[in-house]
C-alpha cells in the first residue's frame, strides 16, 4: 500500500505544479497578451482539476491519514482543496488566480507532508 500512497502523492505534487504553472501562464497569456482565453479560462478545466485533485488526494492523504496518523497532512491538503472550491465561486479574475494557487500550494505541502510521515 505504501507504493500506491507515494504514487499518488507524487502524482498530486505534480498536478499541483500543473496548476500553478497554468495560472500563471494563463494570467500572463491572457492579461498580458490577450491570448488563449478561450481554453485557458475555461471553467471546465478548473471543475475537472478540483475533481481530480479530490480524488487524488482522497486516496492518497486518506491512505497516509489511517496508516500513519498524522492529522496535518490531511488537515492542510483539505484546506487546500477547500480554497480551490472557493476559486470555483468566484468567477474568473485575479480572486479566483489567488485562491486557486494557495489551493493548489496547501494541497501538494500536504502531499509532500503525507510522504514524510510514510
Amino acid at each position: 500500500m505504501p507504493g500506491i500512497r507515494g504514487r499518488f502523492d507524487r502524482l498530486g505534487v505534480v498536478l499541483s505544479a500543473l496548476c500553478l504553472v497554468h495560472c500563471i501562464a494563463g494570467t500572463v497569456l491572457v492579461a498580458g497578451m490577450g491570448l488563449g482565453a478561450t481554453f485557458l479560462l475555461d471553467p471546465a478545466i478548473h471543475r475537472v482539476g478540483l475533481v481530480v485533485a479530490v480524488i487524488v488526494a482522497g486516496i492518497a492523504i486518506g491512505i497516509g491519514a489511517v496508516r500513519h496518523r498524522r492529522k496535518l497532512p490531511f488537515v492542510v491538503a483539505m484546506t487546500g482543496l477547500s480554497f480551490m472550491g472557493g476559486a470555483l465561486a468566484v468567477g474568473h479574475g485575479a480572486e479566483e488566480v489567488v485562491l486557486t494557487m494557495i489551493g493548489v500550494v496547501l494541497v501538494a505541502t500536504g502531499h509532500v507532508l503525507n510522504l514524510r510521515h510514510g
